[in-house]
């Protein structure tokens, strides 16, 4: 196990390497000039084109890809072409908000989706299973600034119960948690019920209902426990979208995250941000994948025991190698 976690982490560095390079060149080959975001549409040709010599942006686009790389293997992401400030220092502060956005999202999200999957799957064909179903298939329709702005209208505006923007304790994470996590627990909710519906057509749940087992050690015991790959795979993949996909919801709630910071560079065409923020995204997403897979070898056996018998077998053809052709 020790070895399959130190090759997924050693495949980390060419997706991470591919990320940072496709980023690079897309921001420098797309239309546009940073300068005239620094200095403004008034200023002086001169003027842009000093800017550019102290930015670097004068030279060859591969030379800048090399110098960036180089900055990267040092632990240097640059500094902001609109503040000045080191870009890794302006990550790092922003960063712990937005995982704690995604921490939050995820407990809205498990708590929805599974209970309306599994009640959904349970209840099959039941008047519960097609409400609960409609609803998910709405949920999945609405987009998540939609929700935030009818949170705040809701609770906010109307009920004055919960701020409408800030990130200053408890009551402020309730509605972006509630906004990202809720559309995110539609998808989950209808993984849930799919995978749960072939589990509990299974043979050994009608075995376990005939020796007189009780209905919730059936569903929890054996039917959600066998269904989770599916669904810690959807789990994996919604979190990374809620990694890289939380902007909006931190520009509607005012949250000081690594959206509105993002935002805000790319609209000012801060080339090192942008490179830096996604960066950070690629390596929190990848993360969160070898998490998963980690996950994978303990809630299935199976797959554990798929890989310690290769490496049996990888172990055997080197102790005992091929003679060949001795009968």
């Amino acid at each position: 196990m020790i070895r399959y976690i130190g090759k997924r982490i050693l495949m980390l560095i060419p997706v991470i390497l591919a990320v940072v390079v496709f980023i690079f060149l897309i921001l420098h080959l797309v239309p546009g000039d940073p300068t005239s975001a620094i200095l403004g549409d008034m200023a002086t040709e001169e003027a842009r084109a000093a800017l550019r010599v102290e930015l670097g942006l004068d030279q060859p686009v591969l030379v800048q890809l090399g110098q960036y790389l180089v900055g990267l293997l040092h632990g240097n992401f640059g500094n902001s072409y609109i503040s000045g400030a080191p870009v890794l220092n302006e990550l790092l502060l922003r960063f712990p908000t937005t995982m704690l956005l995604a921490a939050f999202t995820l407990i809205v999200m498990l708590l929805i989706g599974l209970t309306v999957g599994m009640v959904s799957a349970v209840k099959q064909y039941s008047i519960a299973d097609t409400g609960l179903t409609t609803l998910m298939l709405i949920l999945v329709s609405m987009p998540t600034f939609w929700i935030g702005l009818m949170l705040v209208q809701i609770f906010s505006l109307k009920l004055g119960i919960l701020p409408a923007s800030g990130w200053y304790g408890p009551k402020y994470w309730i509605m972006p948690a509630i906004a990202v996590g809720i559309s995110q627990a539609a998808y989950l909710g209808r993984t849930t019920r799919s995978s749960m519906l072939e589990v509990i057509r299974a043979d050994y749940i009608r075995t376990a209902r005939a020796k007189g087992q009780k209905e919730g050690r059936i569903i929890f015991g054996h039917a959600l426990r066998n269904a989770l790959i599916p669904i810690i795979t959807v789990i994996g993949t919604q979190m990374g979208i809620v990694l890289g996909g939380s902007m909006v919801t931190e520009q509607i709630f005012s949250i000081p995250g690594m959206g509105v910071y993002l935002l805000s560079a790319i609209n000012n065409r801060d080339y090192p941000v942008v490179q830096g923020g996604v960066i950070f995204i690629a390596i929190a997403y990848s993360v969160v994948n070898l998490i998963v897979d980690i996950i994978y070898a303990f809630v299935d056996p199976r797959i554990k025991a798929q890989y310690k018998s290769r490496r049996k077998k990888k172990i055997k053809k080197i102790v005992e190698p091929e003679t060949g052709g001795a009968a």
